[in-house]
């Protein structure tokens, strides 16, 4: 049937031409855009999901920038480590020096004494941001005085993780300070590789308690030993403690030593002879503080030269350490970049166009936008060929 209020054939070809020029819109959106999902009506879950993941990349980033932040924290604390351990190499030299009879050890100690300055100098500016890893409180005062180690945590921000169930969570590295890799202590209790006493005075250990000793040639050249293990010349009383150290006692079968004859822990360590104070032109009060009158000048500068010597070796291994740390801080920050790019490629494959498929697409399209219209304007003719019928 012709009809010439309904045509058919027009209405069908509308709708098709309709279907392409919507189909064109979506592809050239994609070809414009570059994405196959560009927004949620696309495909709500691939579009969740790469949501999320550029996200989780924002923050990746911020975990670079944190790392990078660390990394050169760490170099400058192992660039002043480093510049530390050839100053404390240049005063045990001096050291060395001052060992030969008849040098002017107060000359020596003169230039000892601006290399301690240096050290000092070195310490107070491996700063960065506002932070010093050489120098820190790594130390507290607990009961009767007596200093206790402590550690201080510095965190340097390494990932962000997200796990199964969706809880995300930003994961630390974290660099321990303490005794062993700090150079000065700010606590004033001075146990920084650089300012401790760590030379060890003539002191003999007891039952669990350090007490000054009497050395061994004082003992043996006048005392016997009994059988309760005493040596004694009859009037004094001793016990052996370490090998070639006595502590006197009160009587010929006393094994205690008086709550008098004590001394605490920190005298231990001869005073006044840390790295940063140690002065070669008074060796009387390195004598007094080693607790040993009769050492000589040579032998106080040998015990010198081996603390020095320990102390270096202490820096050192702070060194190595934080070297170690600047490595980790390397291999973590070159994964973040590798993950980064990996979330990137992943995300581009959930909603990246395939330009070629979509360039191909968009052909094919309009070359069926032309027939449609070429189809449309056959059917809309059709109607006048009516007309011929009434001539």
């Amino acid at each position: 049937m012709t009809s010439i209020l309904t045509n058919i054939a027009a209405m069908s070809a509308l709708q098709t031409l309709r279907s392409i020029n919507s189909s064109m819109e979506e592809t050239q959106a994609r070809v414009s855009s570059g994405l196959r999902v560009g927004e949620a009506a696309d495909n709500a879950a691939y579009w969740s999901i790469a949501t999320t993941m550029r996200s989780d990349n924002g923050a990746l980033s911020a975990v670079q920038d944190a790392l990078g932040l660390g990394a050169a924290k760490v170099d400058t604390a192992y660039a002043g480590l480093e510049s530390s351990i050839d100053v404390i190499e240049e005063i045990k030299n001096k050291l060395v020096a001052a060992r030969e009879t008849g040098v002017d050890k107060s000359k020596i100690q003169e230039e000892i004494t601006q290399l301690q300055g240096q050290l000092k100098s070195i310490a107070d500016s491996a700063s960065f941001s506002g932070e010093n890893w050489l120098k820190a409180a790594v130390s507290a005062t607990a009961g009767a005085d007596v200093a206790t180690a402590e550690t201080v945590t510095k965190q340097i921000v390494g990932s962000f993780t997200r796990d199964s169930a969706g809880n995300v969570k930003v994961q630390s590295i974290d660099v321990d300070l303490d005794s062993s890799n700090v150079l000065f202590d700010t606590s004033g209790n001075k146990m920084g590789i650089l300012d401790q006493d760590a030379l060890q005075a003539d002191v003999a250990k007891v039952n669990g308690s350090y007490f000054t000793a009497v050395d061994s040639t004082v003992v043996t050249s006048a005392f016997a030993e009994n059988a309760d293990g005493i040596w004694t010349d009859g009037t004094d009383f001793y016990i052996k403690a370490d090998e070639n150290k006595w502590v006197e006692v009160t009587g010929a079968a006393d094994k205690t030593v008086t709550a008098t004859e004590q001394t605490t822990i920190a005298t231990v360590f001869a005073s006044g002879t840390s790295v940063y104070e140690l002065d070669i032109s008074d060796l009387d009060a390195a004598r007094t503080a080693l607790g040993v009158a009769t050492l000589t000048d040579e032998d106080i500068i040998d015990r010198l030269i081996s603390h020095v010597d320990r102390q270096l070796e202490a820096a050192t291994s702070a060194a190595a350490d934080m070297g170690s740390v600047a490595m980790r801080l390397d291999l973590q920050e070159d994964f973040v970049s590798k993950l980064t790019d990996s979330i990137d490629s992943g995300v581009g494959r959930l909603v990246d166009a395939d330009m070629n498929e979509e360039s191909t697409r968009l052909s094919a399209l309009q070359t069926q936008q032309q027939l449609g219209i070429q189809a449309l304007s056959i059917a809309n003719s059709s109607s006048e060929n009516i007309l011929s019928l009434f001539r």
